[in-house]
């Protein structure tokens, strides 16, 4: 039989791979300090979730958009899709079922939410569904910046030059389990039945959720984003999502003097560092000809995590839509329902 055509790693070398970009030797101290910021944030008299009904409506459901402070000063906006008019604040359904699980919905890079009807099929199944904006992309979540260094182009280097507490998406894993932890805090989700779903970045985020709020039952991420920058560099795909980390050494360090520096702190926010902290089941599903976030760097993440998981793999496919993978997801965490 023919071999398989590769933009990467044989598979079989895949399964073997456990990254290239270094570790922080801080890091657990720095997503522990991280949390820890975030509840005290959370924790402030002035931190309330605010609820505006959506002008968007279809009858069975109720629509509400989400808005909370963020750390670092952002206001995130999240979209919410109640079944049943269930809401936040009244208590069970309308047939008195009782708490339901909950599905939080992360988009990809520099998009958005998206539209209400992307959340139905989770809320048809019974779940309450939150999709977020990641602040300064697509959708209304500011991003207020001041950070010290480059900000020209791409949130991966935005803070690179500054604090490791600068890093931009240091904020964007804060935000996803602020989300979660308000969403469990409703009276109608059952905190232990609440899941994660995304594509590239928003895989990327499924995932970092699930590694830092450890009560995520389940988490779907298709082909992550995020995830082994070395690895990118190394491969000379520096180009889409990736092209920042090209844009940085040509305009900032030319020479690579400070390249192992930069790697280093580019590991705080690697998700594959992230991924051994994951507790909840895991279904992962990537295409081998994916030249945006290649193979390896995903089984860099695939590859560390210790929960149950699950490998979806797609031969000939890329970065792309796959097929059945998002009616794999929606029966996946649809199984958080009672049987």
């Amino acid at each position: 039989m023919k071999a398989m055509p590769q933009v990467d790693k044989p598979l079989s070398e895949l399964y073997k791979y456990n990254g290239t970009n270094p570790r922080p030797e801080d890091f657990d101290e720095y997503w522990d300090s991280a949390l820890l910021e975030l509840t005290r944030h959370m924790s402030k008299p002035e931190f309330a979730p605010e609820f505006r009904p959506s002008a968007f409506t279809v009858p069975g459901y109720d629509f509400s958009d989400l808005y909370f402070d963020g750390t670092g000063g952002a206001r995130i906006h999240a979209k919410c899709l109640f079944p049943q008019q269930q809401s936040a604040e009244n208590g069970d359904g309308e047939n008195g079922d009782g708490p339901r699980p909950a599905v939080l919905m992360y988009h990809g890079y520099s998009g958005s939410a998206g539209d209400w009807t992307a959340m139905l099929p989770f809320a048809a199944a019974g779940a309450v569904v939150c999709a977020m904006d990641v602040r300064g992309q697509g959708g209304t979540s500011t991003d207020p910046g001041g950070v010290a260094g480059n900000t020209l182009h791409g949130h991966i280097i935005r803070g690179l030059d500054g604090a490791p507490e600068d890093l931009f998406y240091r904020h964007v894993f804060l935000d996803t389990v602020a989300l979660a932890r308000i969403v469990m805090d409703f009276s109608v989700v059952d905190e232990t039945r609440v899941g994660t779903f995304g594509g590239s970045q928003g895989g990327a985020l499924s995932f970092a959720c699930a590694a830092l709020e450890p009560r995520i039952s389940r988490a779907f991420g298709m082909y992550p984003f995020l995830c082994d920058y070395q690895r990118v560099w190394e491969m000379d795909l520096g180009q889409g999502p990736y092209q920042e980390l090209r844009d940085y050494f040509r305009r900032f360090d030319p020479r690579h003097e400070r390249a192992e520096e930069a790697f280093i702190r580019l590991g705080y926010i690697d998700i594959q560092h992230l991924a051994p902290r994951i507790r909840g089941d895991v279904i992962m599903a990537m295409g081998l000809m994916d030249e945006i976030c290649p193979p390896s760097t995903q089984m860099a993440v695939y590859n560390r995590i210790s929960a149950n998981k699950r490998l979806l793999v797609y031969p000939d496919f890329g970065h792309e839509d796959l097929p059945d993978a998002k009616d794999i997801a929606l029966r996946f965490l649809a199984r958080l329902l009672p049987e």
